[in-house]
């Protein structure tokens, strides 16, 4: 298990390379607003000449921080791609994220936006395959971006995490859920119903298939599935989980519309 918690861009050196695949890490903050909004980027060091990258946008928990969260390791299970880990502002005492569209001059989505902006000014981004992930209270935003960002990702994923009720996402995306049925802060039954509501979001219904230990999906032959992995856990990351998320976006770029 990995410990968590529940435009201008000023680029500073944190570490050369920091693993076998010369990925880079790099904290960078970007005015929001009156905000000064910090993140760790992790980019390849040396992509291919031409080639357009993929982005991973990462939230962490409520009460956590970036310098924690980067170990989950999205970067080394998926070093081709530009991983973000943000950082979270003051939310009721704690860092986190807001929950729902207006929530706190909607500094988090408009964070999304800056970054983004800035990343397309220092790298070749891939439009086709941009992802959101997070955790806990991450997972809640990610969930919010599902709603309010459908174009901008191609897929997403969360972990620990609920559908809040004003959160009203209508544009079938894929999305991979991971829960644990044994989680003390966000009930089972609740990210359940998250999950169920994916499932009619996507039209995913009748279309049943096993991918594993816990592991199902539902409309696997769809454009927009929606797979969930549950296990017998707590409130946590469990070992393994960024090597499925990153699986799970490589095979999800956003389909191109006829």
């Amino acid at each position: 298990m990995i410990r968590t918690f529940a435009i201008a861009a000023v680029w500073t050196l944190v570490a050369g390379n920091v693993s076998a695949q010369q990925s880079s890490a790099h904290e960078v903050t970007w005015k929001v607003g009156g905000d000064t909004r910090r993140g760790i980027v992790y980019a390849p060091s040396a992509p291919p000449q031409g080639t357009k990258l993929p982005v991973v946008f990462a939230f962490h928990g409520r009460g956590d921080d970036t310098q924690n969260f980067q170990f989950v390791g999205l970067h080394r299970a998926w070093a081709d791609a530009i991983v973000v880990y943000f950082q979270g502002l003051d939310n009721r005492g704690l860092s986190g994220w807001q929950g729902e569209r207006g929530q706190d001059s909607d500094r988090d989505l408009r964070l999304v936006d800056a970054a983004l902006a800035a990343l397309h000014k220092t790298y070749a981004i891939d439009d086709d395959r941009v992802y959101a992930t997070g955790f806990s209270n991450g997972a809640a935003f990610t969930f919010l971006l599902w709603a309010e960002r459908p174009d901008v990702f191609a897929a997403y994923a969360v972990v620990a995490g609920r559908l809040r009720s004003p959160v009203q996402p209508k544009q079938p995306r894929p999305i991979l859920h991971v829960a644990g049925v044994a989680d003390p802060q966000i009930a089972y039954a609740d990210q359940r119903a998250a999950i169920v509501s994916a499932i009619a979001i996507n039209g995913a219904r009748n279309q049943t298939d096993r991918c594993g230990n816990g592991c199902t999906i539902y409309g696997g032959s769809s454009a927009t599935p929606v797979v969930t992995w549950i296990h017998q856990g707590g409130h946590e990351y469990p070992r393994g989980t960024s090597e499925r998320i990153a699986k799970f976006f490589q095979d999800h770029p956003r389909k191109k519309q006829n």
